[in-house]
């Protein structure tokens, strides 16, 4: 365990995906490098868990629409280690911590690290990304930093995440098949929900959905919807 975690601060409600997280192992992993694929890049991201008066939630952030890799895409914030962020899984705490401050204002000092999940390989960017599991014990306000790298920051309340309503699978001619979600006006779908599904597994918190209800993924971008209205509309139910 990292020095920079503790999962005995977490709040009862979170306590048993720290549980989850604590039993995950590599062979849990969605998707891991190839053997024989070159070595890959270190990266991070957090999965910030908060509480309004609607409930927890989490914090997720949607990628500026002219960004190189994922343009649009909803996303944790995070990012690469850089050579300051120290060794091992500290190393990737202070990167969520730090990333996650840049993109967003997160104060990390209001934030408690409380698990890691075992590195996920992103075929396209050829990043390993390791997921950090927080607690948002003091929240402050949040929006983006940067309009460079996001076009919005979006608190998402669990009880839309585990929706059934808002859970099906996408497509795409490519060969492409995973989970997504439609919440705050946003689509939900490839890196992002694939961890978001694993979560709530490991914790859970899945209710059953409709497995069989596959769409085609560039119908379900184009039908996401006005995006800044739907999340002003869905915003006054957490503030």
């Amino acid at each position: 365990m990292t020095g920079l975690l503790r999962p005995r601060e977490a709040p009862p409600w979170l306590a048993p995906l720290v549980a989850g997280c604590g039993r995950a192992t590599e062979d849990d992993v969605p998707f891991r490098r190839r053997p024989g694929a070159d070595p890959a890049r270190e990266a991070a991201v957090l999965l910030l868990f908060g509480e309004t008066d609607a409930g927890p939630d989490v914090l997720l952030t949607e990628r500026a629409p002219d960004m190189r890799d994922h343009a649009g895409q909803v996303a944790f914030p995070g990012g690469g280690l850089e050579p300051g962020d120290g060794e091992g899984l500290d190393a990737k705490v202070t990167a969520a911590l730090r990333e996650t401050w840049e993109e967003t204002g997160a104060d990390p000092a209001g934030i408690v690290p409380l698990a890691t999940l075992p590195a996920l390989t992103i075929p396209v960017t050829g990043f390993a990304v390791t997921p950090v599991v927080a607690h948002w014990a003091r929240p402050v306000a949040v929006g983006v930093v940067d309009p460079a790298e996001a076009a919005a920051v979006v608190r998402v309340p669990l009880a839309e995440l585990t929706d059934p309503d808002r859970r099906f699978t996408v497509t795409s001619p490519g060969g492409y098949l995973g989970p997504a979600f439609a919440v705050r006006g946003l689509l939900v779908w490839g890196f992002t929900a694939i961890v978001l599904s694993w979560v709530l597994d490991l914790a859970g918190w899945t209710i059953p959905w409709d497995t069989s209800d596959v769409r085609d993924l560039d119908e379900a971008w184009a039908r996401r919807g006005d995006n800044e209205a739907a999340r002003r509309r869905e915003g006054d139910a957490i503030r």
